[in-house]
């Protein structure tokens, strides 16, 4: 009897609940006839946008040259790791604010996102590398100030942008790279995504047709000009090749000797730009050094084409992250959509 009672009792109290809860639309207050009432689930949490910060103020004969990054900030209390973004540009442009797609995806599942600009051609190597490593010092310096992990600080760049976070991770604990301010804070990554990205700039047409290795070849390449510069007064401008010492040092394949952090290497197999073998290369020359290393072929996609902005494709860059990086799944903030269907 008493068991029929508590029940009683207990389906009553949620009735008078589930009444409170749908009160009658002429007791909210500013109900005005005629109003549409609704109701809606916080199921994903807020993301502060903060644009054009600068980062490094490069001092020049003449002017100072100001680079700039753009954040993605969740709104927790919890300090994040974070994720510096380098986009591509085949080392003649940087435009940082592109990639949302990726970006917001890395937000909403707890990291803070920083895009970063860098210096390209006419500017010669390793100005793009020293920026680099600008951007992760100046993160760990406002750390505080943008809820920041300094200990957990991953990179991820597409094209030059993947040649860039290459270079980071490979050269984490050289300090000949370190210019500029904040030298008292550390330039180290603590994981890597290259996406199609150059490992060697000896060998990015690897395999592909004669009359691309030639564009290679020429000293008017990109490659040639971020490395030799370009021809002025009695300087011809130089191949790529012309001194493959300099080159390789210019390369993360020349920076692969000793302990890394963890890498995602992604590349489509029909690149037509950027030969795959440039990841091939790395995740092979990695694993030989004992390294943590993935690699991804996308089957049949090509150089920074619409497979990379799916959602499978992002998915497996987020969930990559989060267990690299150790980002909690009870954080209060969306995750990144799940794709159960996704084979990446």
């Amino acid at each position: 009897m008493k068991i029929k009672q508590i029940a009683l009792i207990g389906a009553i109290v949620a009735g008078i609940a589930a009444a409170s809860a749908n009160a009658a639309p002429q007791q909210l207050p500013g109900y005005t006839p005629g109003a549409e009432v609704t109701q809606i689930a916080a199921t994903r949490g807020q993301i502060d946008t903060i644009s054009n910060v600068i980062y490094s103020q490069i001092k020049g004969p003449r002017a100072v040259r100001q680079l700039r990054m753009s954040f993605l900030i969740p709104r927790t209390a919890a300090a994040k790791p974070a994720i510096v973004y380098f986009p591509g540009g085949g080392f003649t442009s940087a435009d940082h604010e592109k990639f949302i797609e990726m970006r917001m995806a890395l937000a909403q599942a707890g990291f803070v996102v920083a895009a970063a600009e860098y210096r390209t051609v006419p500017d010669t190597f390793p100005a793009p590398v020293q920026d680099g490593k600008a951007a992760v010092r100046y993160l760990r310096e406002h750390a505080a100030e943008y809820g920041i992990d300094p200990q957990r600080i991953g990179v991820l760049g597409d094209s030059a942008g993947g040649y860039l976070a290459q270079m980071l991770g490979v050269t984490n604990g050289e300090k000949n790279f370190d210019k500029g301010d904040y030298l008292n804070q550390s330039s180290d990554v603590q994981a890597v995504v290259t996406l199609y990205g150059l490992s060697n700039l000896l060998n990015i047409g690897a395999g592909f047709p004669e009359n691309i290795q030639d564009v290679h070849r020429s000293p008017a390449s990109t490659e040639a000009l971020l490395v030799n510069g370009a021809a002025f007064r009695d300087f011809p401008g130089a191949a790529i090749g012309k001194d493959e010492k300099k080159a390789l040092n210019a390369s993360p394949m020349g920076h692969i000797n000793g302990k890394k952090p963890p890498f995602l290497i992604m590349h489509g197999s029909a690149d037509t730009l950027v030969s795959p073998v440039q990841s091939a290369q790395l995740f092979k020359a990695l694993k030989q050094g004992g390294n943590p290393a993935e690699y991804v072929l996308l089957e049949g996609a090509n150089h920074g084409d619409l497979p990379w902005y799916q959602e499978p494709l992002i998915h497996r860059v987020v969930e990559w992250f989060k267990l690299t990086l150790k980002v909690s799944a009870s954080q209060p903030v969306a995750a990144a959509p799940q794709n159960p269907n996704a084979n990446l």
